[in-house]
């Protein structure tokens, strides 16, 4: 079991794409159940993109809301 307060050794970057993001949000869940921590859900990806590239696609909200979810994630993992 890791110790509360231990953060991986190499922190899960910022989610780009869905793929990352689903990356991102496994090694984090892992490290935190091995912590004894239990994390909110992350954020779903969206099912509603046109696939234009608007300006302000819903990737783009998923984005920030995968990289809010890690930085809560992360200070959980801290303690």
């Amino acid at each position: 079991m890791t110790p509360a307060g231990a953060i991986p050794a190499a922190l899960p970057a910022r989610a780009v794409d869905g793929p990352s993001a689903q990356a991102m949000f496994a090694a984090l869940q892992a490290h935190a159940r091995s912590a004894g921590i239990t994390l909110r859900n992350p954020p779903p990806e969206p099912t509603t993109c046109c696939g234009r590239g608007c300006n302000g696609c819903v990737w783009e909200g998923f984005a920030d809301a995968a990289e809010y979810w890690r930085q809560e994630a992360l200070l959980q993992l801290q303690g």
